[in-house]
């Protein structure tokens, strides 16, 4: 049996990957959260459903993207506290973090639910779309508190040396959620509140396992204890994982924003074809943000404790390793272009040919996709929240946004598609140019 690998070790590819690998596949299994609803609900409920799915989604998105924000900002600063030798320090701000953020989670809980029908009205739903929206969301929304748990602790698992607990406990409720879907809504026939409770239920499974994990004696880095306010701590945090809040938020504000551009281009098929194209983008790029949660813990440790030649090793095959995979996807994506639209519409094979075309050009853009999240998370670990930040506004709010308002006047529907190209693209240079600009300074 392999051994456990330290935060404070030299790493090779071998131990990269089998660091990064659990964060990785956890990703992945939390992304199935969302994938799995909307495989039962595109082909066992309705089309209007699969669109109102796809419609209110993106608003919860951001509500439980706190938790990510507070994960990785959090798992940063924790990170660098291990490394100067402080675990005292670092278990009561872990602490301290996870409360904060239950409680944010239950406000957000009560405001959501009671405003989701405003919130869907203005997304641009009328009708049934409307109905089946303020449905699930309400639902959903139940579990949010939970659902920002599952983001922290994706994080938090890493940081405290346990990468593959939290892979294990992330299959577990992403197993269930699918079992759930299954029973609710083809067992039972609950349609789309089957679909939006097998979510919520998944969400408390991942979770409030990793809580009692951490309020237990254990044998990790870090445990649950009672936490002593730190205002500047929470606010540097907060501050740290603003650029992967901001991106995380701003791809589901940019997602509103290509519904409402895709209702006016091309109507409800369009939403709908939007729907399966992100469902498979959530599991590529699951890939890389896994990965770059996965290393950024370490990134930080060796920061904290001044290893500039582990930093420049960790660089150095971090970027070898993302172009190879880039290159993967690519070819996956366009080689499999058919087959992975076909998995969502079978029932509206019309729909078929659209879903394909829109496939072969977004394909381009998993080349740049994993240094553009790298870029934003690299500046996260070494506690450079505002480069960070920047790059993950610029990519979302500036070039994407801005693609997407704009290239349809130009290219029609295919003007949606190519923006999500065009950010990815720039956002991988800018990314880039700080790395290389900001060398010398952190002497990776």
């Amino acid at each position: 049996m392999k051994s456990r690998i330290h935060l404070s070790e030299h790493f090779t590819y071998s131990k990269l990957l089998r660091f990064t690998l659990p964060s990785i596949v956890m990703n992945i299994f939390a992304s199935l959260y969302i994938v799995a609803d909307g495989y039962f609900v595109a082909n066992y409920v309705g089309k209007t459903e699969f669109a109102a799915v796809n419609l209110i989604m993106p608003v919860l998105n951001i509500l439980g993207t706190i938790g990510y924000m507070f994960g990785v900002g959090g798992s940063a600063l924790i990170a660098k506290t291990l490394g100067e030798k402080k675990p005292d320090q670092a278990n009561r701000l872990f602490s301290l973090i996870v409360l904060v953020a239950a409680c944010l989670g239950a406000l957000m809980t009560v405001s959501g639910f009671i405003f989701m029908p405003q919130i869907a009205a203005m997304l641009g739903a009328v009708g049934k779309l409307l109905e089946d929206s303020v449905l699930y969301g309400r639902i959903f929304i139940l579990a949010l508190t939970a659902w920002i748990w599952v983001y922290e602790f994706q994080l938090f698992f890493v940081t405290a040396e346990k990468p593959g607990l939290g892979l294990a406990v992330t299959v577990l409720a992403g197993l269930s959620n699918i079992a759930f879907d299954a029973l609710f809504i083809i067992g039972f026939h609950w349609g789309l509140a089957g679909a939006a409770a097998a979510s919520a239920l998944s969400q408390i499974v991942g979770g409030v396992f990793p809580l009692i994990y951490f309020m237990r004696k254990n044998d990790s880095l870090l445990r649950l204890v009672k936490p002593v306010w730190d205002g500047m701590a929470l606010v540097k945090s907060m501050t740290n994982g603003s650029s992967e809040f901001m991106a995380e938020a701003a791809w589901s504000i940019v997602a509103v924003i290509y519904n409402i551009q895709l209702l006016k281009y091309a109507g409800e098929d369009g939403v709908i074809i939007y729907g399966v194209l992100m469902y498979v983008s959530l599991i590529f790029t699951a890939i890389f943000v896994g990965y770059s949660n996965g290393i950024g813990s370490v990134f930080s440790y060796h920061y904290g404790a001044g290893n500039h030649r582990e930093l420049r090793n960790l660089r150095k095959r971090t970027l070898t390793l993302i172009g190879i995979v880039s290159a993967a996807m690519f070819v996956l994506s366009e080689a499999l272009a058919y087959p992975f639209s076909a998995l969502f519409l079978q029932d509206a094979p019309k729909l078929l040919p659209g879903a394909v075309h829109a496939f072969r050009i977004i394909s381009v853009a998993y080349l740049f996709t994993g240094l553009a999240i790298f870029g934003s998370a690299f500046f996260t670990a070494l506690n450079n929240g505002q480069v960070s930040a920047l790059i993950s506004f610029l990519r979302t709010f500036v070039f994407e946004l801005g693609a997407v308002v704009l290239l349809p006047l130009l290219f029609g529907v295919d003007g949606i598609w190519y923006a999500i190209v065009f950010a990815e693209l720039t956002a991988a240079v800018v990314g880039s140019i700080f790395m290389a600009a900001l060398r010398r300074k952190y002497q990776y």
